[in-house]
């Protein structure tokens, strides 16, 4: 990784921007659930990870309690990651369908995957203050990802930060794109995809489906071999 994204890191997991979610993710860190008492919590802000050359950004709404938060991975450890990396690793991003924990050897290629907000937040609902406080993280990222053209937007949070963070980047689109899956916006430099979040409650009923999930990624994937 490149010495100012190691930078970057270091200053997002010392934030403390953000009280509520400050005390949400230490409590829970403290607390832990029961299949997981064992473990040492990560419970701070989660920085993102991948190639520092990545064509692909994938975008998700924020770290789960006992996913990131605890593993210290964003999308590691949890229900939503198991569908991500799986379809990652279809697409030819990821080394291996799976990720459990920080150094498992997952391996990513062309792609990087952070989150619109960088701590576990009560109910996965976090405030519009606290969505705005974390932006700049996201604008910071996307300047030091110098080769990142495509960004997939796993739900609708996801798609409104990316749009804001472009805003703040310069780049605007009018009339503002509407989020669903499938759906795709040039906005500036940069082509977004929307997807529905793999959380439980779209996959659970079928909202959204492996091939659906795997139809987005084919996407990203035909969209980076043009940009390369």
């Amino acid at each position: 990784m490149s010495k100012r994204l190691d930078d970057l890191e270091a200053r997002i997991v010392r934030c403390r921007r953000c009280p509520r979610l400050v005390a949400w993710r230490e409590e829970v860190a403290r607390t832990k659930r029961a299949s997981f008492a064992d473990e040492d919590y990560w419970g701070r802000p989660l920085p993102g990870f991948g190639d520092p050359r990545a064509s692909v950004v994938v975008l998700g709404l924020a770290p789960a309690a006992h996913g990131g938060n605890r593993t210290g991975r964003i999308f590691t450890g949890d229900r939503s990651g198991d569908w991500l990396f799986r379809a990652l690793h279809t697409a030819g991003f990821a080394n291996q369908p799976t990720s459990t924990h920080r150094g498992d050897g997952l391996q990513l290629r062309d792609c990087w995957v952070t989150a619109a907000v960088r701590c576990a937040p009560p109910a996965n609902k976090p405030t519009p203050t606290e969505r705005d406080d974390c932006r700049p993280w996201l604008v910071a990222e996307l300047r030091e990802l110098t080769g990142a053209g495509v960004i997939v937007c796993l739900g609708s949070f996801a798609w409104d930060a990316a749009l804001r963070t472009l805003r703040d980047l310069g780049h605007e689109h009018r009339p503002k794109p509407r989020f669903g899956h499938g759906a795709t916006a040039t906005v500036g430099p940069y082509t977004l995809i929307g997807s529905y979040h793999p959380s439980q409650q779209n996959t659970f009923t079928g909202k959204l489906t492996e091939s659906m999930l795997d139809d987005v990624f084919a996407t990203a994937a035909d969209l980076a071999r043009r940009l390369s």
